[in-house]
């Protein structure tokens, strides 16, 4: 192996590293099942390692990789008509499971816990795929307006939007007042 190839290698490991757990993530909840979702996440990596000379200029790679993953993964369900984006259960998710979160052992509050997972879980379900995915993006992945953005392409006014229509029509799912700032 070449120093250039291990240059890159390395300048790729270093760019993408701390964003990798997100962007599975992500991945993970547009595709909605583990198989799918590590090919997807495998086809970005490997969109993002032939484009290393653009990463190297991006001031934030990790909006940068999940506008790739995003449009990567609308052009795949453009081309083969997948069906509506599926929302999983926090259990399914890679990394922490409700087993495996720290804590006293309460029968009843995890029991209600996983009472409030599985309604969020369906009430999302009824959301649409752009209600949801800014859900998604905002409120449980924590990214802000301006990187949902670039993820989407969509105005920052639009989401902005798109983000009251879904935490009203949540609310409304989940059959709350709305006395919460957050669903």
């Amino acid at each position: 192996m070449s120093s250039l190839e291990q240059n890159q290698r390395a300048s790729f490991d270093t760019l993408l590293r701390p964003h990798l757990d997100r962007l599975y993530r992500l991945s993970f909840r547009l595709a909605g099942s583990k198989p799918e979702a590590e090919d997807l996440f495998q086809d970005v990596l490997v969109k993002a390692f032939a484009r290393l000379d653009d990463l190297l200029d991006v001031r934030e790679p990790g909006p940068w990789l999940c506008r790739v993953m995003y449009n990567h993964f609308i052009d795949n369900r453009r081309r083969i008509r997948r069906a509506r984006l599926v929302c999983v259960e926090e259990s399914q998710l890679p990394g922490q499971s409700l087993d495996s979160l720290p804590g006293d052992l309460d029968p009843v509050r995890d029991a209600e816990r996983l009472d409030d997972i599985m309604r969020l879980g369906q009430a999302l379900a009824t959301l649409s795929d752009e209600h949801r995915l800014v859900i998604l993006l905002h409120d449980i992945e924590d990214y802000k307006l301006a990187e949902i953005h670039q993820i989407t392409g969509d105005p920052v006014g639009t989401i902005k939007s798109r983000l009251h229509r879904a935490r009203a029509r949540l609310r409304e799912a989940l059959g709350t007042d709305g006395t919460n700032s957050r669903p």
